[in-house]
């Protein structure tokens, strides 16, 4: 049998003789015939000259895409990349943390471009600052039950079960902490589909008033779907409130997705959290190495900070941004009379998988300076959570063949109890 002619919709040209234009609603060309040596039938030369004349040109707001100049002052008012309304949790640099303009040049480079010479420079300071590190990681690869039937899944390709073995371990790790309980917010950053909530979820069986809030900064895709939770009641209908998560319905938990980057986070700000002050569990898995160091600060600063005179950092040390200072003042005292004093730890732990930390050299190379930069991070991660009041360590939390970034930063206030007494 003959192979038929390709339809003109499948090849993106109209049938021989038939009229040239493109009816955008019905998705096909005008079928009416064309008179001989014309393009276009009677009905559509005149529409097909008109938007031929038209000029098009790039959109002022993201010159990615172009628009009729004569359609412009419409199309800004709903270009995806028009300046939004800035949501009442958003504080302009609020994480980014100190920075001594004296020392820290105008524009940073990357390392790979760096002349040999000043690299290997660096090489020998990143060496000699590393001296004397304690680089031996407890081996802390826990497992949950509430993640045993999605293991065994037989359908499970090979990446799925070394997500699963991941956030298997990280709960196990959040349970030994005696993280999971009732009245808590678990806060993701990066959250991504909210995987990691899903399983803390889950384990959490009935736990009363939980809440979850998810951080990402770019809209996702594909989010977790569960039917069993419960819509916040903060609603979605205001665009300068936090979005509700609709793929999660439980009856005891909330969830909540915030579209914002960490460094502009301010926690004390977000309904739930100013108004029921629960303490917060900061978790993520494979949160890269810039958004770790903002998490952290977002928690243990701008979160749990005491905001008490003599308690601030030297304010010639701090970006200059006197209103992001006066807003963060406004938003700890949210919350009413009889809170302000009132003894409460507002972090209650932080278990974080950490993720890449450098982009150098060739492998092996890359591989051995990788680790002395992950190392000397590291520590000054530790070292910042002791000085804020917090008993830190890092721990492998997977096999290396489950994930080559498989250190888990875990941190618990210094006044909780240790996670092997008991209870």
């Amino acid at each position: 049998m003959a192979a038929s002619a390709p339809t003109p919709h499948a090849t993106g040209f109209p049938a021989e003789g038939r009229c040239g234009y493109y009816v955008a609603k019905k998705k096909r060309f005008c079928r009416m015939v064309a008179a001989a040596g014309r393009r276009f039938c009677g009905e559509h030369a005149g529409a097909a000259e008109e938007e031929n004349a038209r000029k098009r040109i790039l959109c002022p707001l993201d010159p990615k895409h172009t628009v009729y100049e004569d359609q412009l002052a419409k199309h800004l008012r709903k270009c995806n990349s028009r300046e939004k309304p800035k949501p009442d949790f958003f504080i302009q640099d609020i994480n980014a943390g100190l920075k001594d303009e004296t020392e820290i040049p105008e524009q940073l480079v990357p390392i790979s471009s760096l002349p040999e010479e000043q690299l290997e420079i660096l090489i020998k300071k990143l060496k000699k600052a590393s001296e004397g590190l304690n680089s031996t990681l407890k081996d802390q690869i826990m497992s949950h039950p509430a993640l045993h039937d999605a293991l065994n899944d037989p359908n499970n390709g090979d990446s799925a079960t070394k997500h699963l073995k991941q956030q298997a371990s990280i709960l196990g790790n959040i349970e030994k902490l005696k993280l999971l309980g009732p009245r808590r917010c678990f806060v993701e950053f990066g959250a991504g589909k909210g995987k990691l909530s899903h399983w803390v979820d889950i384990a959490l069986k009935d736990a009363e008033e939980v809440h979850f809030i998810l951080v990402e900064k770019v809209p996702t895709r594909f989010k977790v779907s569960d039917h069993g939770h419960t819509l916040c009641p903060d609603g979605l209908a205001l665009p300068r409130r936090p979005e509700v998560d609709g793929k999660h319905r439980k009856k005891n938990s909330v969830f909540q997705r915030l579209q914002i980057d960490i460094q502009h986070l301010c926690l004390n700000r977000i309904p739930v959290l100013s108004r029921e002050r629960l303490p917060v569990v900061g978790i993520g898995k494979h949160l890269c190495g810039a958004a770790t160091d903002l998490a952290l600060r977002c928690l243990v600063e701008t979160y749990g900070a005491r905001r008490e005179e003599g308690n601030e950092e030297p304010s010639a040390k701090r970006i200059k941004n006197n209103k992001a200072d006066k807003d963060l003042g406004a938003a700890a005292e949210v919350g009413g009379e009889g809170h302000v004093a009132e003894e409460w730890s507002p972090v209650a732990g932080i278990v974080v998988a950490l993720c890449c930390h450098h982009r150098f050299l060739p492998a092996e190379e890359k591989e051995r300076l990788g680790r002395l930069c992950k190392l000397l991070i590291d520590q000054g991660r530790l070292e910042y959570l002791q000085r804020r009041g917090f008993r830190a360590a890092l721990q492998r939390y997977a096999d290396p063949g489950v994930s080559l970034e498989n250190v888990l930063l875990t941190a618990l206030p210094a006044q909780a109890p240790p996670a092997d007494a008991t209870a």
